[in-house]
């Protein structure tokens, strides 16, 4: 009887993974509540994407938003103002939210394309803000789909996007910052 080697098995996450992206699932729904409601809410939901990206990397930040995505999805409140359900996800806003699962997947994208200087803060930083402005994209998108389509793009910008773009470049920044400061410490992220 030939016994099963576990050991040499890879795992997908580490425990430490785990936890971390567990922790940030949940960094994500308190920064969701912190909110000014608007049509689309500021809240910080942005840097907590952000901080995921940056500190714990693709997979691990990629499961954080998916999860928390989830959550509301069944009924947890962790969107804006407490808001949860499918309702929330298919809404004028939904785009925005599910638009966040592209920040790491641009964010990877344009650290490979630098190679060797993939480390560099401003890499990090041009990552982060194409990552946005996918999101934005893709959100803007929905929203005019979703809430009217009797609304310009030049219209739903105005609406949607260029009252964030300073709160979401603060927002980046903090993130930065917060990955100079923890991401040798936490150590997922390559």
């Amino acid at each position: 009887m030939a016994t099963e080697n576990t050991a040499s098995k890879k795992q997908v996450f580490t425990v430490k993974e785990m936890a971390f992206t567990a922790m940030f699932a949940a960094l994500l729904a308190v920064c969701s509540w912190i909110s000014i409601p608007l049509t689309v809410p500021i809240t910080l939901q942005t840097f907590a994407v952000f901080a995921a990206v940056a500190l714990l990397g693709t997979k691990c930040s990629f499961t954080a938003i998916t999860v928390w995505i989830l959550l509301g999805a069944v009924g947890v409140p962790v969107f804006a103002n407490f808001k949860s359900g499918i309702a929330t996800l298919s809404g004028p806003t939904g785009g925005y939210i599910l638009g966040m699962l592209l920040c790491p997947l641009v964010y990877a994208g344009v650290r490979k394309l630098f190679g060797e200087l993939r480390g560099k803060i401003y890499v990090k930083a041009l990552g982060m803000v194409l990552g946005l402005l996918v999101c934005y994209a893709f959100g803007t998108v929905w929203f005019i789909k979703v809430f009217t389509q009797d609304i310009s793009v030049i219209g739903a910008l105005k609406l949607c996007v260029f009252p964030f773009l300073a709160f979401d470049a603060i927002k980046i920044a903090l993130a930065l910052m917060l990955d100079n400061r923890l991401g040798k410490f936490i150590g997922i992220a390559k």
